[in-house]
């Protein structure tokens, strides 16, 4: 199967809204998790970026499959099996 070309950006949608999109989702708020693809991050902010707003605010993220989870809280994350 062909990978299909990405879909260009709507002009209004600027990697920093882009981000205050993402860290302003409920999740956050209530110490949850939020999940998104690679493929988009990686797209519309760039990995080191979003890497470097989710070390500011103290949080984790793991990356399986072409999703990257972020943990919205400062708690320890543990690989259970």
């Amino acid at each position: 199967m062909a990978q299909s070309e990405p879909m260009p950006l709507p002009a209004e949608l600027t990697p920093e809204r882009w981000i205050a999109q993402i860290f302003s989702a409920k999740a956050v708020g209530k110490a949850g998790v939020i999940r998104r693809s690679s493929r988009d991050i990686d797209r519309l902010v760039g990995r080191d970026a979003f890497l470097n707003e989710v070390r500011l605010r103290g949080f984790r993220a793991v990356e399986n499959n072409g999703q990257i989870i972020i943990f919205c809280n400062r708690a320890p994350v543990r690989i259970l099996t």
